[in-house]
């Protein structure tokens, strides 16, 4: 491995490891308690982005269906063409996208306003039209991609996925749920074994 790689690779984690560290100054908490409220009001709750976002937002949605709250990911070329019919009045739509400008997701914001679904949007870009039209929006700061282009959704995916866990650990605190509701649905591997062999 070149010694120029070695450096870059230290460097990496200094990145990603700052971009966590400057996260909590950047995130509303009024917000980020608005949006709290509504993902355990609501019966049913949609996730959806592009690329690197949207593979945060399937794993946003397993951390929901993990604590009983009934979760899917929509794809958004899927969501246009009858994708949408999951959600109902009274759910709610997780829209992910750095930017706020992702074309795919746009559309399903009007979808969600015309059946009565809240629409909660993380985003960079806090004037973007995603954010504007959302109910709620939470702000995702990033310093900087990990690769010296500074273009991979390297460091982006992880301060998502840090906000996506702020909002499930948020959840299960406010519905005091407890680990032998978690242990009935999750009986497999070392996890499952372990709190089920506890019975």
């Amino acid at each position: 491995m070149k010694e120029e790689t070695k450096i870059i690779i230290n460097e990496a984690f200094k990145i990603e490891s700052g971009c966590l560290s400057e996260m909590s100054s950047h995130l509303d908490v009024v917000k980020l308690s608005e949006a709290v409220e509504i993902l355990i009001n609501a019966p049913r709750i949609g996730t959806s982005g592009c690329g690197h976002s949207g593979i945060m937002c399937q794993h946003f949605s397993h951390l929901l269906c993990c604590i009983d709250r009934p979760s899917k990911f929509i794809s958004p070329a899927e969501a246009i063409h009858g994708g949408m019919g999951f959600l109902q009045k009274g759910d709610v739509l997780v829209l992910a996208s750095r930017g706020g400008k992702t074309k795919e997701l746009i559309p399903l914001i009007g979808i969600c306003k015309n059946k009565g679904v809240k629409v909660i949007t993380i985003t960079e870009n806090m004037g973007s039209e995603m954010a504007l039209e959302s109910d709620i929006v939470l702000k995702q700061y990033v310093n900087k991609e990990v690769d010296r282009y500074n273009c991979q959704g390297t460091t982006s995916s992880t301060a998502l996925c840090m906000i996506f866990h702020v909002l499930q650990t948020a959840i299960m605190e406010e519905i005091d749920y407890k680990v032998e509701s978690f242990a009935l649905v999750h009986p497999g591997g070392a996890v499952g074994e372990r709190l089920n062999s506890k019975k």
